[in-house]
């Protein structure tokens, strides 16, 4: 979630614009194609429709007396021998992390670790995604796998659903290293890992983690190993750097506007298992496709609304001053673009859908690349997430979001969407919270499909 989010342009008239790479480490830079323009229009009627949430786990809140909790990025894991009793495993930022069941009840609540000494960063758990079967030195397991931004490293929880206790075990390697910085120095600036995806190699059975750094553009790929004692570590394989400028198509330059120092940061990925595609969302940019080896040239499948829009921070009121909009941006996401998912309906069929949260609304794309650069991605519609009755409201300002296309048991026969809310009321007030509203997945695409 971006904190001091600009002023906010009316959309306008969308135009083709073109936009340049830049690759770090041993990627070979190559320009990227120009990316797809929007088409206009939306849902039949105009409007997009809504869907409501089935249940909503118990607000955090952000503060001394709430544990300095903070809900962010979730993750669906599916028991095979029993769908009913799978979980949700979510961060909750310096709060640590959450695993709820399908009824939204928390069943274990893991607090993140503290800085290595006085005055360090305390640990701060951003963003999780799953590992399924990965090998270790004791047998193979699923993992849920966590970037600790406060401490740059990356976690790894051992997921078994009827360990006494609670289903989780940390089982991260003493020794990991920093993903991002050379220092305590540098990992107190919080320049750390942050956004995350993970994926594994069909051709080799490798597992690999996809990590953003915070206020820069780099994206890491890091091989996931199996250290001794059933442990995880990992090592650093290659870097990538999406563009901090573009140039438009009236020739100036643009760059997105933000705190001095700060560039145009990525949070959301998802990676698409049947082809090794990585989606990452560049929150005031738009959705980049690039190869999940981090080895091609990324392309722009769709822009914000804002892109290209001129704007001037202001360090009194730490927020962007808006200019004109001159037409460049596009027409189905409202900056910041946050959490991607996968919808997967077989055979190469699905969804990628992103969280839109400057409108509090989702976009869903077709899976499908189509056979050229510049093919495929087409806009499919989208949803809003409203309230259910006042005590179960909808979602805003969502940041992370994860689907699964399969029958969880009784509870969610047609699959299950969670999305976090930004705004969790009726009980934002004064002390903000937050959460995830757990939605049924079938609902949602028939709402498309309608």
């Amino acid at each position: 979630m971006h904190p001091r989010r600009p002023a906010r342009p009316a959309a306008a008239a969308l135009a083709l614009a073109s936009a340049l790479t830049v690759l770090a480490g041993p990627a070979t830079a190559a320009p990227a194609t120009a990316a797809p323009a929007s088409a206009p229009g939306g849902h039949k009627s105009g409007r997009l429709p809504a869907v409501t949430p089935v249940a909503e786990t118990a607000p955090m809140f952000d503060d001394e007396r709430g544990g300095n909790a903070n809900a962010d990025d979730p993750a669906i894991w599916r028991n095979d021998a029993n769908p009913g009793r799978s979980l949700v495993v979510a961060t909750a930022k310096e709060g640590g992390l959450r695993v709820y069941d399908l009824g939204a009840r928390q069943v274990q609540a893991l607090p993140a670790p503290g800085g290595p000494g006085p005055g360090d960063s305390p640990g701060r758990f951003n963003n999780v995604d799953l590992v399924h079967r990965m090998r270790l030195s004791t047998g193979r397991a699923d993992l849920a796998v966590v970037t600790d931004r406060g401490n740059d490293r990356l976690r790894f929880f051992r997921i078994d659903r009827d360990r006494p206790g609670g289903p989780l075990t940390d089982v991260t390697a003493p020794a990991v290293p920093p993903v991002f910085s050379a220092s305590q120095g540098e990992i107190n600036d919080q320049r750390t890992a942050y956004g995350l995806a993970t994926w594994t190699d069909r051709a080799t059975g490798r597992s690999y983690a996809l990590v953003s750094r915070r206020h820069e553009t780099r994206i890491a790929l890091l091989e996931l190993t199996a250290a001794p004692g059933g442990t995880v570590g990992y090592r650093l394989v290659r870097t990538l750097d999406l563009p901090s400028s573009f140039r438009l198509p009236n020739g100036s330059s643009w760059t997105p506007c933000g705190e001095p120092g700060e560039r145009p940061q990525i949070e959301g990925m998802v990676v698409d298992p049947a082809d090794g595609t990585l989606y990452a969302g560049q929150e005031d940019v738009g959705i980049w496709r690039v190869r999940a080896d981090l080895t091609s040239a990324p392309v722009l499948v769709d822009r914000v609304r804002e892109y290209g829009v001129p704007a001037v921070y202001d360090a009194e009121t730490e927020e962007c001053a808006a200019g004109a909009d001159p037409g460049y941006g596009g027409r189905r996401l409202s900056a910041d673009v946050e959490g991607l998912a996968l919808v997967d309906e077989g055979h190469g069929d699905g969804y990628l859908m992103a969280s839109s949260q400057g409108d509090d609304t989702f976009a869903f794309y077709d899976r499908e690349r189509g056979r050229g650069r510049e093919d495929g991605h087409a806009y499919e519609g989208g949803v809003r997430i409203t309230a259910r009755s006042r005590e179960l409201d909808g979602s805003e300002e969502c940041d992370g979001a994860a689907a699964l296309n399969q029958p969880l048991g009784r509870a969610f026969p047609h699959g299950l969407l969670v999305v976090q809310d930004g705004h969790d009321g009726p009980e934002d007030g004064p002390r903000t919270a937050t959460g995830f509203k757990f939605v049924d997945l079938g609902e949602v695409l028939d709402a498309l499909r309608d």
